[in-house]
């Protein structure tokens, strides 16, 4: 017959004992917190729970260490009839010395966060009953590790006295255990819950003009940069001249940005604006060339009317699976999603002049109604498919396919996350407005050749868009585009045509300079060089000339929340005239983001 050992006697008398003691609780000191009607000790304890409790991994649980006492010396100790009497365990009392040998001899409790015990204080009852839950799990350990012969018997009968003194606090502790799992694997499984958050960006710009001499700009009324163009007796373009430089502007936009989630990986995204801006930068500009050349992005009115307010922006992105979003918007943001490049930025931080943050080419359309793909394969590679209309709602004979509308395709490869490389194609068809035509691809205004109505135009654009960050301090980045309009007259009689023209931009960036998160840069374009059909331009196509920008902007944060954004820009051959002078103009933005 097997002879029974002391290890066997010791496991099967724990196992027993265990069975009992663990069906009051988890050991987690934490939830004494929730416990109602009883004060705690002024110090909180602090906690170190394992969540597996299927691996049965220590669990330690902080609290004041029990003043440094020989066991060993014989001294006596406060009797009481019960334990079950006192409101709280005091440092002399029975249970507070024995629970304190337990925790020295088995390595229980990890203390406060200073790394102090404090063992000379007193602890509320439940203070006392998560210490022996602590104490109980750790020899259980013990014992699921087969290393019952470290336990000692006695202990296993001051375990058991301690229980049986304190089973109302334990099966209390335990209690408030159980509807605590239960919370939490609530929470768990519904723990977003809808919040909209709102963000702000308000942009205060003082901007100011000057040029050279006299300025040619084609365009009826010298004085009114909304006069239109048209042609002469002579069937040219009428030109008039700028003679005066336009006063300092102060000016501000405002935008409030309310994102919305219903599932933590979906978003309602409204834009709400207002601003007074009118860059001073405009009298200088021919028909249609409003908002192009020497204007920060910042420097302009999202609404027909000065200061009203506007939905600028509203779109619902979801997820299709793990690497496939849809945006579906009505108040399409187009620039949003193509054509973007980490060194330009129609929000202020890098080249954000509008001839800068994007190719003066692609038919973006504005704001208007469509949906945007976005697909990733990998790290490496994404790919953008969107489609974009601005007739749906104003005009409904038009509609969605019928309108002005554009597709648009765009390839990002990222071999690494300091290179972008853009590959971008824009398929477009426009109407006329008055017979004429005066949107992108088209710089300027068009007509048939003649002073004769369009019926439409068709654009196909091509581009490549990069940008490198060299050096952690230094980056490179540029755009080339070039676009094909085919020209479709009302009259059958006359010949339709082709309008071809380039863009063109390079630029540095100095990333952090001055200050982190500064960007400075410096960047050169050609807006529009028109290479053929230049007879269909009544405004924009000048006298052949090629016109350039060079700007310089720097972007310096004062604080988190606010920036310093000065810009400079020259235009030189404005408005394609070979022999327009240099025109100047000079920014300064404060930036208050929130």
């Amino acid at each position: 017959m097997a002879l029974e050992t002391k290890d066997d006697r010791n496991r099967g008398t724990m196992n027993n004992f265990f069975i009992a003691a663990f069906k009051l609780s988890a050991v987690i000191f934490g939830t004494v917190l929730l416990l109602g009607g009883n004060a705690l000790t002024a110090e909180e304890v602090k906690v170190e729970a394992d969540a597996d409790q299927k691996n049965g991994d220590l669990t330690k649980i902080g609290f004041p260490e029990f003043a440094k006492q020989d066991l060993q010396q014989k001294r006596p100790l406060s009797r009481v009839t019960s334990v079950s009497q006192l409101e709280d365990v005091q440092p002399t009392d029975w249970a507070f010395q024995a629970l304190q040998s337990l925790i020295d001899r088995y390595g229980v409790i990890a203390g406060y966060p200073d790394g102090t015990f404090r063992g000379n204080r007193a602890m509320t009852r439940y203070e006392f009953a998560a210490a022996l839950n602590a104490a109980l799990g750790r020899i259980k350990e013990l014992i699921d590790a087969g290393l019952a012969n470290q336990v000692r018997e006695e202990d296993l009968g001051t375990l058991q006295r301690l229980q049986a003194d304190f089973a109302p606090e334990l099966a209390t502790v335990a209690t408030r255990l159980d509807r605590l799992d239960a919370r939490t694997a609530r929470l768990e499984a519904s723990q977003f819950s809808t919040t909209t958050k709102l963000s702000g960006l308000v942009s205060l710009s003082i901007t100011g003009a000057t040029a050279a001499g006299d300025v040619k700009v084609e365009r009826i009324d010298r004085e009114d940069v909304f006069s239109g163009a048209g042609r002469g007796a002579d069937g040219k373009p009428i030109v008039s001249r700028v003679t005066d430089d336009p006063n300092v502007t102060f000016s501000q936009i405002t935008g409030l940005f309310l994102t919305t989630s219903f599932t933590g990986k979906d978003s309602l995204g409204i834009t709400l604006a207002a601003g007074n801006a009118n860059s001073p930068a405009n009298v200088y500009t021919s028909a249609g060339l409003y908002n192009t050349f020497g204007v920060p992005s910042s420097d302009f009115t999202p609404s027909a009317i000065a200061n009203d307010l506007v939905v600028a922006e509203l779109g619902y992105t979801f997820p299709v699976n793990d690497s496939v979003q849809v945006v579906v918007s009505p108040q399409l943001f187009w620039v949003r999603y193509f054509d973007t490049n980490t060194f330009t930025n129609i929000f202020g931080k890098g080249a954000s002049g509008f001839n800068s943050f994007g190719s003066t080419l692609v038919q973006d359309l504005g704001r208007t109604s469509g949906a945007v793909l976005l697909w990733r394969f990998n790290e490496e590679f994404e790919l953008r498919l969107g489609y974009a209309s601005n007739a749906s709602a104003s005009d409904p004979s038009r509609g969605l396919f019928n309108g002005n509308r554009a597709a648009t395709a765009q390839l990002t490869y990222s071999p690494n996350s300091n290179i972008n490389l853009r590959l971008l194609y824009d398929r477009s068809r426009t109407l006329p407005v008055d017979g004429q035509i005066g949107i992108k691809p088209i710089v300027g205004i068009a007509d048939d050749g003649f002073g004769g109505d369009l019926e439409d135009a068709t654009s196909n654009v091509f581009g490549i868009n990069f940008d490198w960050l060299v050096t952690p301090k230094f980056g490179v980045f540029g755009r080339y585009f070039y676009a094909n309009t085919h020209l479709n007259p009302a009259t059958d009689s006359v010949e339709s045509g082709d309008l071809r023209a380039q863009s063109f931009q390079v630029g540095l960036a100095f990333p952090d300079l001055g200050k982190r998160g500064a960007l400075a840069t410096l960047s050169y374009v050609i807006p529009f060089d028109v290479l053929a059909g230049r007879r269909f331009l009544v405004s924009g196509g000048g006298d052949g000339g090629m016109q350039f920008d060079i700007e310089a902007s720097y972007y310096y944060p004062l604080t988190d929340n606010i920036a310093l954004i000065p810009s400079f820009y020259v235009i030189e051959n404005a408005n394609n005239f070979n022999d327009n002078p240099a025109i100047f103009v000079g920014a300064v933005r404060t930036q208050f983001s929130f």
